[in-house]
């Protein structure tokens, strides 16, 4: 059965406040705080708050990542040559929830265990990225499937629907014989395996 596509028109180029006072009685003396988080004893209620408040940013900080968290992290990935295919820097940080499956399989596993400030390299084989290269997803068509006034050329990337089910995917040009256009649909990244420099900025 041959398997028809519609073009879309156009191409394609993330402690609690509480104190406990000292029983002191006394004119001259003033009563003592104790910060419950801290332990630590304090002449005042301010002083006191900001000791509990620091307590609660280091136990944030020494805090791991674990499934279900959602995070914001900054990256950069690089092939095995050393490319940088994507980065984070100059933008605002990816946040994703771990578990959600909506990043890379590698991507998630590297960051479970992270703390905040903490920056780590993480090495994803092709399998726990995009996967590999599917052969059954690399296809020609004629020159006459594409709209007449498109030129179509080599490493151009266009959306395609499916007529069957209306599924839309992105496909790329590989290559021109006479009429006959070959178009690959596999992510551009499928079949390499890829390093990301991953650095936890915040868990939320």
């Amino acid at each position: 059965m041959k398997i028809r596509y519609l073009f879309v028109f156009c191409c394609i180029g993330i402690a609690c406040n509480a104190f406990a006072k000292n029983n002191v009685e006394k004119k001259d003396v003033k009563p003592l705080k104790v910060a419950v988080d801290s332990g630590k004893l304090v002449n005042s209620d301010k002083e006191a708050v900001k000791l509990i408040d620091n307590s609660k940013d280091r136990k944030k900080k020494m805090a791991q990542v674990k499934q279900g968290d959602t995070v914001k992290v900054h990256y950069t990935g690089k092939l095995n040559d050393g490319t940088v295919f994507d980065s984070s820097k100059g933008r605002e940080p990816l946040q994703f929830k771990v578990g959600d499956k909506k990043m890379i399989p590698g991507f998630e596993q590297g960051v479970i265990g992270m703390e905040v400030g903490q920056t780590k390299e993480v090495k994803i084989e092709a399998e726990k990225a995009y996967g590999p290269v599917r052969k059954e997803m690399i296809f020609d068509v004629k020159r006459s499937e594409f709209p007449e006034k498109l030129e179509p050329k080599v490493g151009m990337q266009f959306q395609m629907k499916q007529q069957e089910n209306g599924q839309v995917f992105v496909v790329m040009v590989e290559k021109i014989v006479d009429d006959v256009i070959t178009l690959n649909a596999n992510h551009p990244l499928a079949g390499k395996d890829l390093t990301f420099e991953i650095t936890l900025e915040e868990i939320l």
